[in-house]
């Protein structure tokens, strides 16, 4: 009989901390409730995690993207207009989704909760500026001043900094990157990840600025700055379309987690595509190699399993993964041995007992965490 026994994320060295020490484990929004989530149904799924999955190592709750955007007629992944925005440009919960934001909380009252049942909290944020704030024009938040930035006699605004030919590939409507060459550019994004950190989030997933669009300029600005906050905030990359191990190794000492695959479903086509990217990125050697103070993991994208919904959707989940159970089985013994992060998909609100046992298996579990120098099996000469 193997016994299973929690593996921390973090290992203290001494004074120091090193994050993300063994591939980190959660759960995330995105593959049962795309963007539409609400408050309530978070925090019942972070119940959930707590009570069932920490004892084996899933500590992060994550709300991906669009937790801004209101849920009304018309709005969807692409539209524009209908995110929540306050007078800096910044996003910020959709009160009629996330009602402890009101008042300017952001999402700190989500935050308390999430760690007072002894988990970590996760959102996802888009690269640079909204085209909303910068159609708004709105000004740049000063935040060792406090007040609008003002640079050679002149207050600067989103129009000044963000680049539109730079727009986000799969969100054109939604997201620019942002002039990092600018003070004013990196006052934004600095005035953004301190909000994120006042809030009390512990990881950030960045889309939109790797891949097919990556920006080693943003990367390397937000990496500086959640390397100097008095706690630890952990940093993954999303998407991974087109991602090499070269263009891993730009980044992945900058980062604790970067996606190296597009978005993963429940097809078997797709988890059949990551056989050869996990052997690339196995023979580089950028398994658990040096990142965000601590280490980095390449990731493979959550796991669609349970009750899910459909991308890109405006409806919660509705429908039982499509992969039978020798896939699933495949694809969880594949996550494992590639050492990849585990961020479960499904709505735990409908867990079924079969998929508990695998994605808890003790095993697979312990291999995930603690295995060494994985790679594809060759064939010996002569079989």
């Amino acid at each position: 009989m193997i016994t299973y026994f929690r593996v921390p994320s973090e290992i203290h060295l001494g004074t120091e901390t090193e994050h993300a020490s063994t591939p980190p484990r959660g759960w995330n929004s995105y593959d049962s409730f795309c963007w539409t989530i609400s408050e309530e149904e978070f925090l019942q799924n972070a119940e959930i995690v707590s009570n069932r999955l920490k004892p084996h190592g899933y500590e992060y709750v994550v709300v991906d993207y669009l937790w801004y955007r209101r849920k009304v007629p018309g709005a969807y992944v692409d539209s524009l207009g209908f995110d929540v925005i306050d007078e800096w440009g910044r996003p910020i919960p959709d009160p009629g989704r996330w009602p402890s934001s009101k008042d300017g909380k952001g999402f700190s009252e989500v935050a308390k909760k999430v760690h007072s049942m002894g988990l970590k909290f996760g959102i996802h944020v888009m690269r640079g500026i909204s085209l909303q704030a910068f159609n708004a024009n709105t000004p740049i938040l000063d935040t060792v001043k406090g007040s609008a930035y003002v640079e050679s006699g002149r207050q600067w605004r989103a129009k000044d900094i963000g680049l539109k030919e730079r727009a986000c590939a799969w969100m054109s409507n939604g997201f620019m990157s942002v002039n990092t060459k600018l003070e004013a550019g990196r006052a934004f994004l600095r005035s953004l990840y301190l909000q994120y950190a006042e809030w009390g989030v512990d990881f950030v997933k960045n889309d939109c600025v790797f891949g097919d669009d990556l920006d080693v300029d943003e990367i390397t600005f937000v990496s500086e700055v959640l390397r100097n906050l008095d706690r630890p905030v952990l940093y993954s990359l999303s998407p991974g379309t087109s991602v090499t191990p070269a263009m891993a190794k730009e980044v992945s000492g900058l980062v604790n987690m970067y996606r190296i695959t597009g978005d993963d479903w429940d097809t078997w086509r797709d988890v059949l595509s990551h056989f050869d990217v996990t052997r690339d990125f196995a023979n580089a050697k950028l398994i658990g190699a040096t990142g965000l103070l601590g280490r980095s993991w390449p990731d493979l994208d959550m796991l669609p399993l349970g009750w899910l919904t459909e991308p890109g959707s405006n409806e919660g989940p509705h429908r039982t993964s499509n992969l039978n159970l020798d896939e699933q089985r495949t694809q969880m013994t594949l996550w494992a041995m590639a050492k990849s992060p585990l961020m479960f998909g499904g709505d735990l609100r409908k867990l079924d007992e079969t998929t508990y046992n695998l994605i808890t298996n003790p095993t697979l579990l312990e291999i995930n965490s603690f295995s060494l120098n994985n790679m594809e099996a060759c064939k010996l000469p002569g079989t």
